[in-house]
């Protein structure tokens, strides 16, 4: 059955094939800016230098190029917070230096890859008017955040423990 189509009772119970709605204009501009947002950060990723001045690939603070302060957390207690090196791994891994990005933040690495894919899943979605394989929208980006946030926090559990 193609995607488009679902089935659905009439009042005496039969199953008809109708057409799935389309999605409302604004969650249509949102997915379209979520997936071109996704675009811009990868390309950032890619414009970004993460190796230092003698090849050497950095661990974080990548994001000081950005004109952005170094993390406050690691200036006041000497110790990254959860999310140190994920700009240092997007732009490593948009590098194409995988070993690099993972040893600066495995979870950036991981969160990186998705975007690649996500990106134009979202496009896609937005000019399809829904998002291919997803019936609840919201289900999967809560379900999507709190695996970042749970992978994150492990990912710095166990820092502070070694």
């Amino acid at each position: 059955m193609p995607d488009d189509f679902e089935y659905v009772t009439d009042d005496d119970n039969a199953p008809q094939l109708a057409r799935r709605p389309r999605g409302k204009p604004w969650v249509r501009l949102l997915l379209a800016g979520l997936g071109v947002g996704f675009l811009v950060i990868l390309g950032i990723a890619m414009w970004l230098n993460p190796y230092t001045a003698d090849g050497n690939a950095r661990t974080m603070a990548t994001h000081t190029q950005l004109g952005l302060e170094p993390c406050s957390f690691v200036v006041i207690t000497g110790k990254p917070c959860p999310a140190c090196g994920m700009t240092t791994s997007f732009a490593l891994l948009m590098h194409g230096d995988v070993s690099n990005s993972l040893k600066a933040n495995w979870v950036g690495t991981l969160f990186c890859a998705s975007l690649v894919p996500l990106a134009p899943w979202l496009i896609l979605g937005a000019v399809r008017g829904r998002l291919w394989g997803v019936r609840n929208l919201e289900l999967c980006s809560t379900m999507a955040l709190s695996a970042l946030l749970v992978l994150m926090m492990i990912r710095w559990v166990v820092l502070m423990l070694t």
